[in-house]
């Protein structure tokens, strides 16, 4: 049967709307987290696990989701994605109890962990490699405008209509995406029947989960000894699937470690990591300053961030353009430069008596280094990953990406802590021991990017695009000899 011709374009659009969803809910719930306590009565620990059981589901399923749309089919799990998150949001949002709530937030993690990875494995499938570049700018400009947009859409739908509105916002996005999903996104599928890794799947998702849990909640419980002994069961179920997944390479492994001998992937895959460092480092103590040190509403603090994420938004497809001409190496530098500037220029503009004007040219500067940086890092990430390992490479991607974020946030955590109770006890205010700690948040993002600029300069001298045509096709072929899924041509400029 003749495979039907597609327009990689209206794919983009439809793998946007979902993606933009699930990173969107990864910040949104925050704004709201007053008003939730009030209206469901709940405690400020039950309030929290809102926040983390989400995270927590969707760090510890994506490898696995990621290689379950390479056995099985991207779309087939996007779209399945697409359902459980949208049910899980109108679950979210009718939610009568904190407990329930904190089940439905399950559901969406589990949502969005099956459908994150298939977008990037269906952009690589649908766009041809030397036209990959814009549409990973495009996709990056989605991830860093719903990061950087949740604070601001949060404010004003809990202001407007009530916090059950961030959640049931989803619902006539989630439809619609499902909808365009059968309409316009390719049926990928493999050629053989193949078989999941189930060892695998359970070790894996053991150790994240206790990774990440110990993490996120360590500092809540000051590093007791039973987050120590969390963390310590994750280091040793992830070396146990490490030595599984090495005896079980040449029978359909979770985690192929061919991956990682592609030396883009592997260097923006750290990248990837270390920028979630670098960003909650800013976005996460920042944030807090605008609210108890600046004195705004909610609203008004996502707006001062606001010209960062339209700068970002405007940038990301031509970085992602310039990636494809001349490479990303010095268009990644450029980025994670002026991101470092921005980080440095908020925190020296971050006084008790700054106003929001004062804070524009840091946020300006951080909105072409998130632009700058989002599209190269995930267009370098896979743009010599065969298709037929696509899903697993977006799944170890945005499994680091997840657990650099809860990195960040623990570090940054601790550093307030820290910082705020000496700065107390030496009789400084508030204010002014906040405004210091963030100086010293801000340390921790400029020496994390520093490190992500090494990562860039291992990246491999950029090949013309017939070369990289020649490479994929050659790609293609060695799939197509294991039974890969065929690739319906893309169409449309």
């Amino acid at each position: 049967m003749r495979a039907r011709r597609v327009n990689p374009w209206a794919v983009l659009v439809t793998l946007s709307l979902g993606f933009f969803m699930t990173l969107l809910d990864l910040t949104i719930v925050n704004i709201a987290i007053p008003d939730l306590m009030a209206g469901l009565g709940a405690s400020l620990g039950q309030t929290l696990w809102v926040v983390s059981a989400y995270a927590l589901t969707l760090s510890a399923l994506i490898v696995t989701a990621g290689r379950l749309g390479d056995l099985w089919g991207p779309r087939n799990l996007f779209a399945a994605g697409l359902a459980v998150f949208t049910l899980g949001s109108l679950a979210c949002g009718l939610a009568p109890t904190a407990a329930a709530l904190i089940g439905a937030r399950i559901v969406q993690g589990l949502g969005a962990a099956l459908l994150t990875p298939q977008t990037t494995t269906l952009i690589v499938a649908v766009f041809p490699a030397e036209r990959r570049g814009t549409a990973m700018g495009v996709w990056g400009s989605v991830a860093g405008l719903a990061t950087l947009c949740g604070p601001t859409l949060g404010g004003f739908l809990v202001s407007a209509a009530g916090w059950r509105w961030v959640f049931l916002v989803n619902l006539p996005v989630g439809a619609a995406a499902l909808v365009l999903t059968f309409l316009v996104v390719p049926d990928l599928r493999p050629g053989r029947a193949r078989r999941l890794d189930l060892p695998g799947v359970l070790l894996v998702t053991a150790a994240l989960f206790c990774l990440a849990f110990g993490l996120q909640e360590g500092g809540g419980h000051h590093w007791n000894a039973g987050i120590l002994t969390l963390l310590g069961a994750g280091a040793v179920l992830a070396v146990a699937f490490v030595l599984h997944q090495r005896r079980r390479q040449d029978r359909e492994p979770l985690v192929p470690f061919a991956l990682f001998r592609e030396r883009n992937f592997t260097a923006m895959t750290a990248l990837v990591g270390l920028f979630s460092v670098a960003m909650l480092g800013l976005v996460l103590p920042f944030n807090l300053y605008l609210q108890s040190v600046a004195h705004l509403g909610a609203a008004q603090a996502g707006l001062v961030l606001a010209p960062s994420s339209l700068v970002s938004l405007a940038l990301g497809p031509f970085a992602g353009r310039l990636a494809d001409r001349v490479g990303g190496t010095y268009v990644l530098l450029t980025g994670l430069l002026c991101y470092a500037s921005g980080v440095v220029t908020l925190a020296l503009l971050a006084r008790p008596g700054s106003t929001w004007p004062d804070f524009l040219p840091g946020t300006l500067l951080t909105g072409v280094g998130v632009g700058c940086v989002l599209a190269p890092m995930s267009a370098e990430a896979m743009r010599y990953v065969p298709r037929h390992l696509a899903g697993a490479a977006s799944g170890v991607n945005g499994t680091v990406r997840q657990i650099g974020s809860v990195v960040g946030a623990a570090a940054v955590s601790a550093l307030l802590q820290s910082g705020l109770a000496s700065g107390l006890a030496h009789g400084e205010s508030y204010a002014d021991a906040f405004t210091a700690t963030l100086h010293t948040t801000a340390r921790l993002s400029v020496a994390v990017l520093t490190v992500g600029a090494l990562a860039c300069l291992l990246l491999r001298p950029h090949r013309r695009p017939d070369r990289v045509r020649t490479a994929t096709k050659a790609a293609e072929r060695a799939a197509a000899a294991d039974g890969a899924a065929s690739v319906p041509p893309a169409t449309g400029r």
